[in-house]
């Protein structure tokens, strides 16, 4: 079972950016498809990005345009490049790979990492 560890989080004003890791425990990361999602207080976890294993990226249409999906294969590893960031992006943000299904609901992904959270200021 591979494990999935985010890190990158952390406080930021409104405006400014901020990049996230994903570091997967197995080198067959390579063959998943791969997902960041982000989960507010009080609000259900929602869908961010999408990444295939080829590398060809999805975005919601609150992040399209501000955040930028990428994978290191060699690395074992994810990365969710932030900027432009609002308020309204304070979360904790989670990432997964996908197990199924054919949305990009939280449902269709696993092995799900602690969080890391990101804080917005305004």
């Amino acid at each position: 079972q591979v494990q999935l560890v985010e890190s990158g989080g952390g406080v930021v004003q409104a405006g400014g950016s901020l990049r996230l890791s994903c570091a997967a425990s197995r080198r067959t990361f390579s063959i998943y498809d791969m997902g960041w999602f982000r989960q507010a207080p009080g609000k259900e976890r929602e869908f961010v990005a999408y990444i295939r294993s080829s590398g060809v990226p999805i975005y919601s249409d609150r992040v399209k345009g501000r955040f930028t999906i990428s994978r290191d294969n060699t690395k074992n590893t994810m990365y969710l490049q932030m900027k432009d960031l609002e308020p309204e992006d304070t979360a904790v943000y989670y990432c997964a790979v996908r197990i199924g299904g054919y949305s990009y609901s939280p449902t269709n992904f696993g092995s799900w990492g602690q969080g890391t959270q990101v804080t917005v200021s305004s």
